[in-house]
């Protein structure tokens, strides 16, 4: 009896190795699709940035996109089953980076320098993720379709961006409505000026005072802080 229990346990401790060495591939097989997945899904939505901004939104179609992305339709097809699905993931990954671009900006060691966070949000409106959510934002005031997925999404992106800056910024506490300007003048005049230099309309020139301008307006809100004078 014991003998017999004992080729037991020897025939089953292989087998219970095989099986969990076969989870395992099986859990790293599983883990690296996964993340190729991913990287398609992010190689798609960026190549859908870039036809953007080189084609505007009218002619970033689906086939564009997969020649753009070095991909054959059908393996776009296999990650988004329509250009909606394309479009909504270009736009939730366009609102991802401007939060982390703010989170990066407000997490640095300097107190919160006026100049710096002004400087930073400039920077970002010259980038591309800007011009292509510009162009989606244009094209969505005429397109139902657009629109439908586009404003919920915003609506979606300014709440967290407001909670995310409530936050960040526990100095501004107290002068809620204050802070509120703030953003909404940082928002207002930075992107109106990121669309007026692409567009032609403003003078690259003016941008550096129109910067101090807004930091000392910016300054003139804050708690125990005094504008500074602009040269």
């Amino acid at each position: 009896m014991a003998s017999s229990q004992t080729r037991t346990l020897r025939t089953t401790r292989p087998a219970a190795a095989k099986a969990k060495a076969a989870t395992s591939v099986k859990g790293s097989g599983s883990t690296l699709q996964a993340t190729k997945a991913a990287q398609t899904r992010a190689r798609l939505i960026d190549a859908t940035v870039r036809c953007l901004v080189k084609h505007g939104y009218a002619k970033t179609t689906t086939p564009r996109v997969a020649e753009e992305a070095g991909l054959s339709r059908g393996a776009m097809m296999h990650h988004f089953e329509n250009s909606a699905a394309l479009i909504k993931a270009t736009i939730i990954e366009l609102h991802e980076k401007r939060l982390r671009a703010f989170r990066r900006a407000a997490e640095r060691p300097d107190d919160h320098d006026v100049e710096t966070l002004v400087e930073t949000y400039w920077a970002q409106v010259q980038k591309p993720a800007f011009i292509a959510f510009h162009e989606l934002a244009m094209a969505a005031r005429t397109d139902k379709e657009l629109g439908a997925i586009l404003f919920p999404l915003q609506e979606e992106f300014r709440d967290r961006f407001n909670a995310q800056a409530e936050a960040l910024f526990p100095e501004w506490r107290g002068s809620e409505e204050a802070f509120d300007m703030a953003m909404n003048l940082s928002q207002t005049i930075l992107e109106g000026m990121g669309i007026a230099v692409q567009t032609g309309a403003m003078d690259k020139a003016k941008v550096p005072r129109m910067l101090a301008h807004l930091q000392n307006q910016i300054r003139a809100l804050m708690p125990s802080l005094k504008p500074r004078s602009v040269s």
